[in-house]
């Protein structure tokens, strides 16, 4: 998993709420556990019309939000079922942070798990960075250590989050980088009970 330290990108703002995992990736999309090419489907429905024509309005599809690597997104973001292709298919896009008021508990964990950034702030704080994001200026820089945001017009917000998440993001560890930290010591381990009970090696 890629360390997340800092982030200087574009914002994009998707202002609508209750955004559930099935818009953000529909299942039809679902057929692979392969991350790369999910890309093509991240909100099919609102980017694509039913003859698969690009809607220009929507906002991924806007040229000025080209390259977006920042999303700011409504309440509950991320609800309904329990599908890993949705940050899978949001990092593949170019989003490595989503800023929200409040995210569903399961896309939450899957985004930590998968180094996409899930950052919570007050409605007010959202709501000034979706107006900033909407103008002219959409720079912002995320840095997880200090736990800041910083919005284009430089104001700052910050953020909580778990110590050991955040040491995990730090450092682009997941459950098995984090496992293989520990190489050496189960390599003893199994080279220690080969020894002590042979019978389990055949």
């Amino acid at each position: 998993m890629q360390a997340f330290t800092r982030l200087d990108g574009r914002a994009v703002p998707l202002s609508l709420a209750n955004i559930d995992t099935d818009q953000i990736i529909p299942k039809q999309f679902l057929k692979t556990v392969e991350r790369e090419g999910l890309a093509k489907g991240l909100f099919y429905d609102f980017r694509f019309d039913g003859e698969g024509k690009p809607i220009d309005d929507f906002v991924l599809n806007r040229p000025e939000y080209k390259g977006a690597s920042v999303m700011i997104a409504g309440d509950n973001f991320g609800c309904g079922s329990s599908r890993e292709h949705a940050p899978w298919a949001l990092m593949d896009f170019g989003i490595m942070c989503v800023i929200s008021t409040s995210f569903a508990d399961i896309f939450y964990n899957n985004c930590f798990s998968n180094g996409l950034l899930p950052v919570v702030l007050a409605p007010d704080e959202v709501a000034a960075l979706m107006d900033e994001a909407k103008g002219g200026n959409h720079m912002v820089s995320i840095d997880l250590e200090a736990q800041t945001v910083i919005s284009p017009s430089g104001k700052t917000f910050s953020f909580q989050i778990d110590p050991q998440r955040k040491d995990k993001m730090l450092r682009g560890l997941d459950a098995i980088g984090e496992t293989l930290i520990h190489g050496a010591d189960i390599d003893l381990f199994e080279s220690q009970r080969a020894l002590d009970r042979p019978w389990l090696e055949t």
